[in-house]
């Protein structure tokens, strides 16, 4: 169900919202999670990016991703405009039951490759890419991200393949 389509209907806006805190509940500080998808974020750049992962782990070791926390623990809803979330989260949701559970690691990606050059021509260190991007939060284009997304896991799917 669409969470944008549950408009007055409680029990289904009621439902959705307790899948997404069952969901997110491993992501706060009780359920360990967050050290899980800073180590999928750490595998995931050095397999798709071992530029960008170079540039990381050389200026300060920010390869460690806590720059991301934030994404994360709160599904991307700080980064993007308020309709571009729900999107995101459809995406989300969607892609567990389709491809793949681990999505949101995919769209945290994406938000770094999207501003790759930026970050690689600046030389940017941990202290610079936590401060760009919490200067950027509410400004990345939703639908932008999703699809680089979409072309990064396939871009892993065609390496596993071959």
């Amino acid at each position: 169900v669409s969470t944008q389509s549950t408009g007055d209907d409680e029990p289904t806006a009621f439902t959705c919202f307790r899948n997404l805190m069952a969901r997110m509940n491993m992501n706060f500080p009780h359920g360990g999670q967050m050290d899980a998808h800073f180590a999928n974020m750490r595998s995931l750049i050095q397999i798709l990016d071992s530029e960008l992962f170079e540039h990381m782990h050389q200026n300060g070791d920010y390869s460690h991703f806590y720059f991301s926390y934030r994404w994360f623990l709160l599904d991307f809803k700080r980064e993007l405009e308020y309709e571009d979330v729900f999107l995101v989260w459809e995406g989300i949701w969607a892609a567990y039951h389709t491809t793949s559970n681990h999505f949101t690691h995919f769209i945290a990606l994406a938000l770094v490759e999207h501003y790759r050059d930026i970050i690689l021509d600046n030389n940017m260190d941990f202290t610079d890419i936590i401060k760009f991007f919490n200067e950027m939060a509410e400004r990345h284009d939703g639908k932008k991200i999703l699809g680089s997304a979409r072309q990064l896991v396939h871009r892993l799917q065609t390496l596993i393949d071959s």
